[in-house]
């Protein structure tokens, strides 16, 4: 059951970084997912783990971890389709 909810905290840690940035996420759900994970691994590694937590995830660096991959994601894709 914690691997469903540690999916779930990530979807929607990814979701609140592509709002808050005002950009989409490649992938959809599944982006969502990929990037909270990551985001908040990235954000674990940077700030290390304080504030609320759930499923493991210290949500405060999660989340700043998110918004950092997805806005470079945003750069990465967005000079991908200036080449083209």
């Amino acid at each position: 059951m914690s691997f469903i909810l540690y999916l779930i905290i990530g979807g929607i840690i990814g979701w609140l970084a592509g709002l808050i940035l005002g950009r989409d996420i490649p992938g959809g759900i599944i982006g969502n997912i990929i990037a909270g994970i990551i985001g908040a691994w990235l954000g674990a590694v940077i700030f290390g783990d304080f504030g609320p937590e759930i499923a493991g995830i210290a949500l405060i660096p999660a989340l700043i971890g998110a918004i950092i991959l997805v806005f470079l994601l945003s750069l990465i894709m967005k000079s991908m389709r200036k080449s083209h």
